[in-house]
């Protein structure tokens, strides 16, 4: 159960982070926008690397450790997603999108560090 968990974190972490490439492109290019887009680029597409970090831990304390990292980058995300729609740089149909999708991050990251520390 747990490989099949760590399979969909892995390929809906890497999805995440082809949206956040996107919301950076669109950010930049358009709105003009460099500061708040680079900080939601770097832990946007941090948590997937985490992630595929913690696939290949050498140890259960490191796997941990990088889980922890991607649901902390996860939660980072999260409130970025919510400054760049409060201040009015992205409308707020993609932000509720992208919002979403970074809840269910932070849950199933959350769900895998619980039960591994359980084990």
């Amino acid at each position: 159960m747990e490989e099949i968990r760590e399979n969909i974190v892995k390929d809906k972490s890497y999805k995440f982070a082809l949206r956040i490439i996107k919301l950076y492109q669109f950010l930049y290019n358009q709105k003009h926008e460099s500061v708040l887009s680079k900080q939601v680029l770097r832990s946007g597409t941090s948590i997937g690397a985490n992630i595929e970090e913690a696939n290949g831990a050498m140890s259960r304390k490191d796997f941990l450790n990088k889980m922890y990292i991607a649901h902390k980058e996860s939660r980072e995300t999260h409130y970025w997603i919510n400054l760049l729609r409060d201040s009015g740089y992205i409308d707020e149909k993609p932000a509720c999108s992208l919002i979403s999708d970074c809840e269910e991050l932070i849950r199933i990251t959350g769900k895998i560090i619980s039960s591994t520390k359980k084990d």
